[in-house]
Order: structure tokens, then C-alpha cells, then sequence
């Protein structure tokens, strides 16, 4: 597939990463709480998840019932329209979600995602920056939580909201 760039170049690009085995980190779950657990991925003690390496997301940072992740666009991100899809911009706002209920979950406990809104409010491009997207708690039962996010671009714009309900159960 070709990609043309601002010289008007239809030259192919590439793209290759790495990752590890998932199933390492998904057997450590049951003996953290959800914030040692984000803290040992935030920190390299425990692998991250592929989706992390495959579209360049980063832990930036892990507290009670809050995080924070980062993503810088690139042209592999982007829809046929000349901007960052929309489901880039959606997993961004959705791991962010999850992992601020997470952090507040003890050990022993997981989540799922039951549903998650979205809204954009402005187009992302390699010109928008860094990306940063926080996510809060808003709400933790024993059955269910919520939580909303926020994506800003680098000159502090908001580029995108986001809110989730999940589903709390033993693991």
C-alpha cells in the first residue's frame, strides 16, 4: 500500500515493531490490584500490551482511580481523509477508560467494557502533537464503575471526550 506524503510521493513506507507474549501479562492480574498491575506495565516490570506497541501508546501515568496515556500521530494512523482515524482516537480514549476503573479495582477483581461513548470535537494530524488522554473514575460499585476521558493535543486543545460504563466481576 502507498501512502503519498506533502511532496506529493507515492513511495511505499514501512513499518515494523515487536511485542511479547500477552498471556504473561494477563496471568499476572490475579495477584495485583489493578494499580500495582498498570504501575508494573507503566514501569517495564511486567510486558505491555501488543495494542500498546501497535499503535505507539504510552503509559505516562498511574494513580488511584486516574491515568494517563500518550500517543503521537503518525501517518499510519490515519483514515483515507487525511486525518487520524477515529478508531485510533477511540482505542486511545477506551484504554484510558478501562485502566482508570482498573486502578481502583483490588486484586483479584476484573472489568470488562459494557458500552463507550465518544465525541470528537476537532480533526487529528501529525500537526496536533503529542496526544494526551486522561482518564477518571467518575463512579465504582461492586457490579459496576464508570469513568470519562479526555483527549488533549499539544497546544492544550480538547480534541476528544469519552465516557464508559463497565462491568466489574472476580477474576
Amino acid at each position: 500500500m502507498a501512502i503519498s506524503d506533502a511532496s506529493g510521493s507515492d513511495a511505499a513506507r514501512e513499518r515494523t515493531y515487536r511485542w511479547q507474549d500477552p498471556a504473561t501479562t494477563a496471568a499476572a492480574v490475579p495477584g495485583r490490584s489493578g494499580r500495582e498491575f498498570l504501575e508494573a506495565i507503566g514501569d517495564g516490570t511486567l510486558p505491555r500490551p501488543p495494542i500498546l506497541d501497535t499503535l505507539g501508546i504510552d503509559v505516562v501515568e498511574v494513580g488511584d482511580g486516574r491515568v494517563v496515556f500518550a500517543l503521537t500521530p503518525a501517518e499510519w494512523h490515519y483514515n483515507p481523509i487525511g486525518s487520524v482515524h477515529g478508531g485510533v482516537m477511540a482505542t486511545l480514549a477506551d484504554t484510558a477508560l478501562g485502566c482508570a476503573v482498573h486502578s481502583r479495582l483490588p486484586a483479584g477483581t476484573g472489568y470488562t467494557s459494557l458500552e463507550v461513548k465518544i465525541n470528537f470535537t476537532r480533526a487529528v494530524t501529525l500537526a496536533s502533537g503529542r496526544l494526551v488522554c486522561e482518564g477518571k473514575v467518575l463512579t465504582l460499585g461492586r457490579r459496576t464503575a464508570t469513568s470519562e476521558a479526555r483527549i488533549l493535543d499539544q497546544q492544550d486543545r480538547l480534541v476528544a471526550h469519552a465516557s464508559t460504563t463497565c462491568l466489574v466481576f472476580p477474576v
